[in-house]
């Protein structure tokens, strides 16, 4: 379990400071002026995000850092747990998240950490999960499994939300009753998903869009007569309750921040293909100045 007590300790000196300065001046998000009449919205003030490292939140959340950063916050961007992810927002010990995938994968962590946190809406729509497979395999759906891939689907962490639905799935389907869900990472995943496509052999594995896979290789979901995977899904934004005080700029900005599946899935292929987080998620922003200037409007 996330160890929360001496961050808090943190926290709390760090919250005792940013008060003791703003009684001394203007709020914690204003603009303050150089000795030459230059300004820094974000002022050197500290902001934390969280993320669970999966590829399509280790792009969002390298990018809406960075944008963050280029107004002058001092970013710090922390992988962590799932559900510690949530459970830290929900604290206070971090500032937010953009990785809250609703309704089915996060379901659970939703309906714990929710109602302590305040909810800002999708930044991207069109999310899915399910079962994936290579294109050459004999099989279109999950009702039709029969011994492929040695009764085995490959997953990604334990406790993760497509990886629970993958073993309901198990206890759902009759013909899935000897098969057995092998937890793994989202790496690990990856790194067996490409080898086993390079030689044509057969794999079934825990998959989502966005991901880079779908580009770099040709994939299919399998059909989910049951449904147990859900619909649609979305990617939303949480932050911590108090942070529109605190940080206004922030707050609007994490508010505004929206974007396309496509988007996505260029940072992830460029950081899979070994550009660093960082460099994938500044050449991005440099290469979309418009779709910024719509997440950063307002901002003072």
């Amino acid at each position: 379990m996330f160890k929360l007590n001496w961050k808090r300790l943190g926290i709390a000196a760090g919250l005792s400071l940013s008060l003791f300065a703003a009684g001394c001046g203007s709020d914690d998000d204003s603009t303050d002026s150089d000795s030459e009449g230059t300004s820094s919205v974000g002022d050197g003030k500290e902001v934390e995000l969280v993320y669970v490292e999966w590829d399509s939140e280790v792009a969002s959340t390298h990018v809406v850092g960075k944008v963050l950063e280029d107004l002058g916050y001092d970013v710090k961007l922390t992988p962590i747990d799932n559900t510690a992810m949530w459970e830290a927002v929900a604290s206070g010990e971090a500032d937010g998240m953009v990785a809250a995938w609703l309704p089915a994968t996060h379901e659970s962590q939703y309906a714990e950490f929710s109602d302590q946190m305040v909810e800002l809406g999708s930044n991207l729509e069109g999310a899915k999960i399910g079962l994936v497979v290579p294109e050459y395999m004999d099989v279109n759906s999950i009702a039709d499994l029969s011994d492929e891939a040695d009764m085995t689907i490959t997953g990604i962490e334990a406790g993760s939300g497509v990886v629970t639905n993958a073993e309901n799935a198990v206890g759902t389907y009759d013909n899935l009753a000897d098969w057995e869900v092998v937890p793994s990472s989202s790496g690990a995943m990856a790194t067996e998903l490409g080898s086993a496509y390079d030689n044509e052999e057969e794999i079934i594995v825990t998959g989502w869009t966005p991901h880079w896979k779908f580009a770099e290789y040709d994939l299919k979901y399998l059909e989910d007569p049951e449904g147990v995977f859900g619909g649609e899904e979305t990617i939303d934004t949480m932050v911590r309750e108090g942070l529109e005080e605190d940080l206004p700029n922030v707050y609007k900005v994490l508010d505004q921040f929206n974007w396309t599946t496509e988007d996505m899935e260029a940072v992830m292929l460029d950081v899979y293909n070994e550009t660093s987080p960082e460099d994938a998620a500044a050449a991005w922003v440099e290469d979309n100045a418009e779709k910024v200037s719509e997440w950063t409007e307002g901002v003072e």
